[in-house]
Order: structure tokens, then C-alpha cells, then sequence
């Protein structure tokens, strides 16, 4: 221990006292001093990454070291925006915006921009509203219903005929199969006349 009172900082040089000192690496820290070198987010010994003489956070080592390509997010299912700009990555400049034509023939959803339309009401349907059944873009709120009983319904929850959705049940009433053994509930029999 140099003269002082303390070990020096690894980040700061100034000397840093035993209620104060972190250790990593065999070099002593300020607590406030103990920071990732990128995003400035306080370090422990869960999540620092050390690299030659500097600290990261684990996220941050991961997009500056760690591999790349795909396959090498930051977990299942991540997207991240972040091109790596202040890790000193400089990002590829994409090519000349090429428009191309807009295969949707309807007038009304080329003066709108391509959206989809309804098949339950006829208007367009935008992302914010839109929910994908059947093949086609419905409204979320007041036509992604079944057809028979009125059931709001999920892309999961859903069955499709001739280009109308309905519930499982409704479905499995109207064109499921008919006769002995079909019936509704665990040996059922259905009376028609």
C-alpha cells in the first residue's frame, strides 16, 4: 500500500480508502468510479467484463468483443437498433432508395399508402388496428368477430370457410363432422330434425 492511506484508482489515479475501495482484477476502484467504460452504468462482480486494462458492462463487452453475425443476439427473440456507433463500429451506408410498385390494385389503398382492406367492413385497415386471420387484414376491434355468434377472436382462437372466420365451436357446429359419436360434448348425441 503506497503512502497516503490507500491503493490508487484504475480509473481516477486518486487514492482510494478501504471504505470506498472495489476490487477487480487485482487493481482498486472508487465505487463511483467502478463504471462501464461505454455506457457509464454501475459495475459489481455480476456484471463486469474486464478487457486489457479497461471495464465494461457485460452488455456492452458482448457488442464490442463478442461475435457477430447472426445468431449473436442479446437473447431470444432480441432486435436492437443500436448500430454500435459509440463502440466505434462504423455502420454500412445502404444503397439508393429504389421505390417499386405497389401490387395492391385496389385505387383506395393506393391513395392511402397500400393499406389492406377489411373483408368484414370494406375500409382500410392500418398497423396500429390491423390483426392477420384467414389470410386477410381485419380490424382488431369490431370485425376480427365470429360469424355465426359474434366472438371476439385471436389469430390462435380462430377456424376459416370460403374466407369467413368463426370460433372453434361455432366452426365445429356448422361444418364439422355430423353423426354418431360427434357429438358436442364426451358421448353426446345431437338431436335434428
Amino acid at each position: 500500500m503506497p503512502l497516503g492511506g490507500g491503493n490508487k484508482c484504475g480509473r481516477c489515479s486518486k487514492t482510494v480508502y478501504f471504505a470506498e475501495e472495489v476490487l477487480c482484477d487485482g487493481r482498486s476502484f472508487h465505487r463511483s468510479c467502478f463504471l462501464c467504460m461505454v455506457c457509464r452504468k454501475s459495475l459489481d462482480s455480476t456484471t463486469v467484463a474486464v478487457h486489457m486494462e479497461e471495464i465494461f458492462c457485460k452488455a456492452c463487452y458482448g457488442k464490442k468483443y463478442g461475435p457477430k453475425g447472426y445468431g449473436y443476439g442479446q437473447g431470444a427473440g432480441t432486435l436492437s437498433m443500436d448500430k454500435g456507433e459509440s463502440l466505434g463500429i462504423t455502420p454500412e451506408t445502404p444503397g439508393p432508395h429504389c421505390p417499386t410498385n405497389n401490387p395492391n390494385p385496389s385505387k383506395l389503398a393506393q391513395k392511402f399508402g397500400g393499406s389492406d382492406k377489411c373483408p368484414r367492413c370494406g375500409k382500410a385497415v392500418y398497423a396500429a388496428e390491423k390483426v392477420i386471420g384467414a389470410g386477410s387484414s381485419w380490424h382488431k376491434v369490431g370485425c376480427f368477430t365470429c360469424a355465426t355468434c359474434g366472438k371476439s377472436l385471436e389469430s390462435t382462437t380462430l377456424s376459416d370457410k370460403d374466407g369467413e372466420i368463426y370460433c372453434k365451436g361455432c366452426y365445429g357446429k356448422n361444418f364439422g363432422p355430423k353423426g354418431f359419436g360427434y357429438g358436442l360434448g364426451a358421448g353426446a348425441l345431437a338431436h335434428t330434425q
